[in-house]
């Protein structure tokens, strides 16, 4: 594929870099959401350059469904011990034996949804004042909404009208007892911010990012990953393709794409040409035309 030579803007890092100091600075217990995916390395790197040579002054967090990829699960772990890093893990499958989720059934089950009642069970738990994401507007226009200090009341909802203004990078850190932040220092960065970031910095990925053979099936026109944890029908076959992925979440829910991609700028090419966004890999996103901010509402990430 043709080299892609785009440079990363360096004044996006220096603006996630400084609303991580200013997170450590106006909070008590603030805490890094991490699923292993790329946004979510990509974070755990600016807030290493944040504190260096000091240590990340807080946990990562990983809300793990039970139904993760493999490669995700493994490279977490090869991540926080090469760092030195606190991990904290908490599992939807206590939850659900606890009976405070239902776990979903029929074709399209997955536990996506019930990881919002983890993640608030964490917070509370921990009393974490300030969640610091992966999230970022292109992603989603439920997303494009939210500030980059973003409020959510005692009970872990989001409100998108009750949003504070953020002038001249100005931001308020103020909240009332019981309620909480999350914080989204990559916000103004695109996808394609992301991966000219992780190629510069060199940061190593899971290996689902790139193409790799694998036990797939279609449904409704997107190709699923084969696992136990898929709900087939007797019409659906699995076969085994040639894929990577653009996004990485529940197994459930993350669809992949038909890819030869074995290197970052195979996969920077990619997405030049793509067109279908990122999200659109997402089964969950697709349940209702306000799916995500639904999530969103609850608690959702």
């Amino acid at each position: 594929m043709a080299i892609h030579n785009a440079v990363f803007p360096r004044e996006l890092e220096d603006e996630a870099i400084y609303i991580i100091r200013e997170v450590a600075a106006q909070f008590e217990k603030p805490v890094l959401l991490f699923s292993g995916g790329k946004d979510s390395i990509t974070l755990v790197r600016l807030a290493y350059k944040a504190f260096y040579p000091g240590k990340i002054p807080f946990p990562l967090l990983h809300v793990d469904t039970g139904h993760n990829f493999e490669e995700t699960i493994q490279f977490r772990d090869e991540l926080v011990a090469e760092l030195g890093l606190e991990l904290i893990v908490r599992y939807v499958q206590d939850s659900i034996d606890q009976q405070k989720v239902t776990e979903e059934t029929g074709k399209y089950a997955s536990r996506n949804v019930l990881q919002t009642v983890t993640l608030l069970d964490a917070i509370e738990e921990f009393g974490f004042d300030a969640c610091i994401g992966g999230a970022r507007r292109d992603e989603e226009k439920a997303r494009a909404k939210e500030r980059i200090f973003s409020v959510r009341n005692d009970f872990g909802e989001w409100d998108a009208k009750k949003q504070r203004p953020e002038l001249f990078d100005m931001l308020n850190g103020k909240i009332n007892m019981g309620e909480n932040v999350r914080v989204f220092p990559i916000s103004n960065w695109t996808e394609l911010d992301v991966w000219n970031y992780i190629r510069e910095e060199q940061l190593a990925i899971p290996s689902i990012y790139y193409s790799h053979e694998r036990e797939t099936f279609e449904r409704d026109g997107q190709i699923l990953p084969y696992s136990p944890f898929m709900n087939m029908s007797e019409e659906e076959s699995v076969s085994t393709r040639l894929v990577r992925f653009r996004t990485v979440g529940d197994m459930t829910c993350t669809a992949a794409v038909e890819s030869t991609a074995v290197a970052i700028e195979d996969i920077i090419a990619e997405i030049l040409s793509a067109t279908v966004s990122e999200r659109g890999a997402r089964i969950d996103d697709k349940r209702s035309e306000a799916a995500m901010e639904k999530r969103k509402q609850a608690g959702y990430f």
